[in-house]
């Protein structure tokens, strides 16, 4: 690998890293002063997101910054990229103690504990973040929760 190549890559990381940084902190400026204009953000298998910048900004300001829980951390398990892309897999941890349109559309609080596993796909091109995608694992959060998955309730 080339030192150019391995450059590319700790960019990315960097940029992947600065986006998901000012959303934990709740800084809708510094989050989106590192996105393109053409962004996609996509929430798996909640179905929420936003494309394009201007979507992005008011996703955020109105489904996600306003109802992350309290006590909300993340702990990554792995890390993988290349010159476009890192995926992280992550184990997060939080109290469902608000209500959560950006994962649980309708679910209202259960006031429980829950640690499940996300996998994030952040594409960055020119510094820029063009794609996330992240996939919860909505079955074993709905089960910590005390909420019946869908597929359970119709067996």
């Amino acid at each position: 690998m080339t030192k150019a190549v391995q450059d590319l890559m700790v960019a990315v990381e960097r940029t992947r890293d600065a986006f998901a940084a000012a959303v934990r902190d709740g800084d809708l400026d510094a989050a989106l002063a590192v996105v393109a204009d053409d962004v996609v953000l996509a929430t798996m298998p909640a179905g929420t997101g936003a494309q394009g910048a201007a979507a992005l900004r008011r996703h955020l300001a109105e489904q996600v910054l306003p109802h992350r829980p309290a006590d909300l951390t993340t702990r990554r398990v792995s890390r993988t990229g290349d010159r476009w892309r890192v995926v992280d897999e992550e184990m997060v941890t939080f109290t469902h103690d608000r209500e959560l349109p950006w994962l649980l559309p309708g679910v209202v609080p259960t006031g429980r504990r829950a640690e499940v596993l996300a996998i994030s796909v952040v594409a960055v091109r020119r510094e820029r973040v063009t794609e996330v995608r992240t996939l919860w694992d909505h079955h074993g959060l709905l089960t910590q929760l005390g909420l019946q998955p869908a597929a359970a309730r119709s067996a």
